[in-house]
């Protein structure tokens, strides 16, 4: 069993950076599709950010602000985030394995999610 673990989230001020950080522990096999969602209580999962090979796609509220790279060690992904937002509040949740892309049933595993809270 393949589990994500996420960190890095956290409170930031409006205009402000953080990093999040997902590691896939268990078996130690290549996950190639790797995403982040964010979700808002009583909202659907929203899709952020998603690389495979050589490929990123992002959706459109967060382009030119969040960046997804992948991580020197094998099965981590990060999400640098840039000029943050109070909508940008949520839980996020790194998703792997499966075919990726934006839509969140295409992923078969997924961390418990960090909390990033923006104050304006």
């Amino acid at each position: 069993q393949v589990q994500p673990v996420e960190s890095g989230g956290g409170l930031v001020q409006a205009g402000g950076s953080l990093r999040l950080s997902c590691a896939a522990s268990g078996r130690t096999f290549n996950i190639y599709n790797m995403g982040w969602f964010r979700q808002v209580p009583g909202k659907e999962r929203e899709f952020v950010a998603a690389i495979s090979s050589g490929r990123t796609e992002y959706a459109d509220s967060v382009k030119g602000r969040f960046t997804i790279s992948r991580g020197n060690a094998k099965n981590t992904v990060y999400l640098q985030m840039n000029s943050l937002q109070p909508e940008d509040t949520a839980v996020y949740y790194c998703a792997g394995g499966g075919s990726g892309g934006s839509d969140w049933y295409r992923y078969m595993y997924w961390g418990q999610g960090t909390q990033v809270t923006v104050s304006s």
